[in-house]
């Protein structure tokens, strides 16, 4: 492991080298400098992790070597030495961006421990840098695939929206590609550095949901052994990202209302609210404006998800960009099946690709590179080839295994609805809007059960 580098500034040299010497015997990689030119000189040749300086020096004085690292390098920690008459300056250097002063005389083991701590920070610093860099690069690795027109008006207003603060909904068809626009939102905004977390509302049972979106106390229900922070805090100055908003049960759709509005999270079982600062883009392939008539969707949380609307196109509306995302698919795909004979598609077969309806989008067109890379048998996948992987597998006769019980047609009705509304953890709104019947139907059958 690197030793830390400390750049010790004093044009009184013994003194300089005094602390130098002492900071070696610790593990420090040290260098002197008898003056603030010469030190600025050094650290533009060779930056170092700490600097120390003293305060009072001819011509160029402490103040300029601290403007002059903080120029250069604004995370580098400089420690002040300073007589105590001069302890004003000090406090104006630390309001200027030093880390620290320390006042003549001192103990050696004093400074020791506060370039230590400095030093310690400073790795924290870069350690942070780095994962911020890693982050960035992982954002960038889910920029969306192509140059046709539809997709350029796309990137022009993420590039718009990204910029500021305010909630987002993106729109479109399932296999689209949202979430990637939502990211792509997250990395092209200020809070890029930050984390960005996602959370699928179809996904989980209500009770589940709420605990995941806002959090829960230790005890606040059977099972919770321990309390848990919830994704708005975990997304604490960056962003949540909820896909398929549209299911969202009500009961969660007017807390997460309340948390819109106030800036304010409750976890489940606590009486203490908690400040978050976090950007929502929220996501569906749904027609919010038809749930809220139907009651499946409060009003005023619609208006205030979709203050910026970013409608991302179906696949068959840029089929331009289609040779682009196969290349991309099969290089990704290749690198995890190397030894696959696939290389390419024929003129054939991605002329019929650009015919095709796409009715699952960008992922079905990545399910699809996928399959022909496990069972390709030579460079260029045929036309032939291309349209049996495109073709949906025979789904299995639902009424065959009723057959073998034949249930008289009030049990399959009972079944039914029992698995529709385990499918939708237990709305009778939903299960009825599903089912085709009045919801006033769904409360009389609990009545006569």
């Amino acid at each position: 492991m690197r030793k830390l580098k400390v750049l010790v500034v004093d044009d009184v040299v013994d003194m300089a080298e005094t602390i130098a010497n002492d900071l070696q015997q610790v593990g420090f990689d040290t260098e002197v400098a008898g003056g603030g030119a010469s030190a600025l000189e050094r650290f533009a040749g060779d930056p170092a992790d700490v600097v120390i300086t003293d305060l009072r020096m001819k011509e160029v004085d402490g103040m300029d070597v601290l403007e002059g690292v903080r120029r250069a390098d604004p995370t580098v920690p400089v420690v002040i030495m300073t007589a105590f008459g001069d302890v004003q300056s000090a406090v104006e250097a630390m309001q200027r961006g030093a880390y620290h002063y320390v006042t003549k005389p001192f103990e050696l083991e004093t400074l020791r421990r506060l370039v230590e701590r400095a030093g310690r920070e400073r790795a924290l610093s870069r350690e942070n840098a780095q994962l911020r860099r890693t982050l960035r690069e992982s954002l960038s690795a889910h920029r969306l695939i192509g140059q046709s027109a539809p997709l350029r008006q796309l990137r022009a207003l993420i590039e718009r929206v990204a910029s500021a603060g305010t909630p987002v909904l993106i729109t479109g068809e399932t296999g689209t590609g949202k979430e990637m626009v939502a990211m792509a939102i997250h990395a092209d905004g200020p809070r890029a550095d930050k984390p960005f977390v996602a959370v699928n509302c179809a996904a989980l049972p209500e009770p589940l949901l709420e605990s995941e979106l806002f959090g829960h106390a230790r005890g606040a229900f059977t099972g919770a052994v321990q309390s848990r922070r919830g994704l708005f805090l975990e997304a604490h100055e960056g962003t949540l990202f909820l896909d398929e908003v549209g299911d969202l049960p009500l009961a969660l759709q007017g807390k997460l209302l309340r948390v819109l509005q106030s800036g304010e999270v409750r976890p489940v079982g606590s009486e203490t609210a908690r400040n978050v600062d976090t950007r929502c883009i929220a996501a569906t392939h749904k027609d919010l404006t038809a749930l809220v008539e139907k009651g499946l969707f409060r009003e005023d949380l619609f208006f205030r998800l979709d203050v910026l609307r970013v409608p991302v196109p179906p696949l068959r509306e840029r089929v331009e960009d289609i040779p682009l995302l196969v290349e991309h698919f099969l290089r990704r795909s290749l690198e995890r099946s190397p030894r696959s004979a696939l290389a390419g598609l024929e003129p054939a077969a991605l002329d019929h690709l650009a015919e095709y309806g796409w009715p699952g989008n960008v992922r079905q067109l990545e399910n699809l590179i996928e399959r022909l890379v496990v069972t390709a048998a030579a460079p260029l996948a045929r036309l032939d080839e291309v349209k049996a992987a495109l073709r949906p597998a025979r789904e299995a006769d639902p009424i065959a295994p009723l057959l073998r019980t034949l249930p008289t047609l009030a049990e399959l009705e009972t079944q039914y609805i029992d698995a529709v509304l385990r499918k939708v953890g237990g709305s009778k709104a939903k299960a009825a809007d599903i089912l085709g019947i009045d919801l006033s139907t769904l409360y009389r059958r609990d009545k006569r059960s």
